[in-house]
């Protein structure tokens, strides 16, 4: 295992839970290892999210109805 120093329980449905020991098996990590490599992705995600909004949250708002005015007025619907 890796340098993984923290426990805790995770309750998991127990086809999820099958699937996820099938894929451990078939792919020489451990099941940890497979849930903190996912944590870490969805928390990446969400890293990247807040970074995208922060660049853009001084962009001007438009409303819906003008958005869909404009998509008219140039064609996209």
């Amino acid at each position: 295992m890796s340098e993984l120093s923290k426990r805790a329980t995770v309750y998991f449905d127990p086809a999820l839970h099958q699937a996820l020991r099938i894929r451990a098996a078939t792919s020489s990590q451990s099941l940890s290892e497979l849930v903190d490599e996912a944590v870490r992705q969805l928390m990446k995600e969400d890293h990247e999210d807040l970074e995208t909004y922060a660049s853009r949250v001084a962009e001007p708002e438009i409303s819906y109805e003008t958005l869909l005015n404009d998509l008219k007025k140039h064609g996209k619907i």
